[in-house]
């Protein structure tokens, strides 16, 4: 598909008529800042950009086009009631600066979605700041180092990471300061105690876990893990990214969990994916909350204000308080839903996992073949052996098919890695289709593996060389003369 520039690759517009009211003096540019030539930008009809961009929207994979298990990113629809309210003028029409007497509203929904929200995962006071899931980590982990400086521990360096982690959480410990100390997995999929116990010493500020973690398993040894730690003197970090087959069933904060982030842009049904925005609040016990960042909604007087003032905060993590507008829609969200939706959600995600991974068990070897929660792994190792087909040729096969691909390679345990998350609202149909589809994958491989090397050959764009383009992108229109 050409770009607007190569349409009309050298025409100048003329948008705006010649200005008929006498001109102000104005301070010029210094030379350098000023341009040698005027812009090089094609002139269009608006039809003709109303054709381009249309185009381009046909192109573009999403919810709504088919279907999307994107292992750990939750991809469920998302109602559109949630977009319309939160498009209310009341909403929309709010600045962050104006008079605390005149947001009420707004205060309002923030204050009920962290009741909501602390009532799910078991914390006592939230904030809504963090701008999206790693920021959450990173912002969580702020309240734990400072939780620790506050006490005097200032030994406690050492952050523990699982070796199935999702790769933001050593990321975003780095980032906070601390050192990252690896833990192994035992057989099971889950966290190994005995190595657990051996890397907590005096040195532990906290543990980082996903749980389901990211082979899909619940780790049955929670209640363990927790009191291992908090021996050790550390804290408990929930990473929310795999919420969404326990929320309303079973709550971090009861599983001994001292802090968490969610991902509203994913748990609670906003958009995910595309370049955001996205949500990532942190959610903490009550002798945590004094580090929360500010300001913080509270109650006085009847009134609800910003409060700035706290002493042991970790201070601002981002402008104002966040992104307001998706705190709007996943309230709508949870208000849809209710005390008996939530759970049922959860509910679902977890059969349709299950019923996904027993169609597909027949022709693909799962990783840790046991009932899952929301996801589950396929460990395609043997069968690039057999056929030398990779994880990369069945999920490029499937976008053949209109689906998009699952994750790839990852979690880095499990060699040739395709992770699924079909999630809740997919239905049983669909799920029959991609066993189909699936299946058929699988036989190619074994029959003609040379196709599935090349695929996809029937999108838009085919396989690119993706290594040159991490390495050498190119992100600008060069023009040949």
């Amino acid at each position: 598909m050409k770009l607007l520039f190569e349409q009309c690759p050298s025409q100048s517009p003329q948008v705006l008529p010649p200005c008929d009211i006498p001109q102000q003096e104005v301070i010029p540019l210094p030379a350098q800042l000023g341009r040698k030539n005027p812009p090089r930008l094609p002139q269009m009809s608006e039809s003709e950009v109303a054709r381009h961009y249309t185009a381009l929207a046909q192109q573009v994979f999403g919810v709504g086009s088919g279907f999307y298990p994107l292992g750990s990113c939750t991809m469920k629809y998302n109602p559109k009631i949630n977009e319309q309210v939160a498009a209310l003028p009341g909403f929309t029409g709010i600045h962050p600066l104006q008079p605390e007497e005149t947001m009420q509203g707004c205060l309002e929904v923030l204050a009920l979605a962290e009741q909501y929200l602390c009532e799910i995962t078991g914390m006592d006071a939230m904030s809504f700041q963090p701008a999206a899931g790693a920021h959450g980590e990173y912002t969580g982990l702020l309240l734990i180092r400072a939780y620790h400086l506050a006490r005097g521990d200032h030994k406690r360096t050492n952050i523990i990471v699982p070796d199935s982690a999702h790769g933001t959480n050593p990321a975003s410990a780095v980032m906070a300061g601390f050192q990252v100390i690896n833990v192994a997995s035992g057989p099971d999929g889950c966290v190994d105690l005995e190595k657990l116990q051996a890397v907590c010493d005096e040195n532990t500020a906290g543990l980082m876990l996903t749980n389901p973690n990211t082979l899909g398993l619940f780790e049955k040894d929670m209640t363990a893990i927790a009191e291992i730690v908090h021996e050790a003197g550390g804290l408990v970090y929930y990473d929310g990214a795999n919420l969404n087959p326990i929320m309303g069933v079973i709550r971090p904060g009861d599983m001994g969990f001292d802090v968490i982030h969610l991902n509203l842009h994913k748990t609670f049904s906003t958009p995910h994916g595309g370049g955001g925005p996205g949500s990532g609040p942190v959610g903490c016990k009550e002798f945590l909350a004094p580090f929360l960042p500010v300001p913080y909604p509270v109650s006085r007087e009847g009134s609800l204000v910003l409060d700035g003032e706290r002493p042991q905060s970790v201070g601002k993590v981002r402008s104002f308080y966040g992104n307001f507008l998706v705190v709007v829609k996943t309230l709508c969200y949870l208000l849809r839903l209710g005390a008996q939706g939530i759970p049922e959600a959860a509910k679902h995600a977890v059969l349709n996992a299950n019923y996904l991974k027993q169609g597909v068990a027949k022709d693909y070897d799962v990783a840790i073949d046991m009932p899952c929660m929301h996801e589950f792994v396929l460990g395609l190792g043997d069968l690039k052996k057999e056929t030398g087909v990779s994880a990369m040729d069945v999920a490029k096969a499937m976008l053949d098919h209109g689906m998009h691909p699952p994750t790839m390679y990852f979690p880095l345990i499990v060699p040739e890695a395709l992770m699924f998350e079909p999630t809740e609202t997919e239905t049983k149909e669909t799920l029959d289709e991609a066993i189909r589809v699936l299946a058929e994958i699988r036989k190619t491989a074994s029959e003609n593996p040379e196709v599935l090397h090349g695929a996809p050959h029937h999108t838009a764009v085919r396989r690119p060389d993706e290594v040159q383009a991490a390495r050498h992108p190119v992100l600008r229109y060069r023009w040949e003369d």
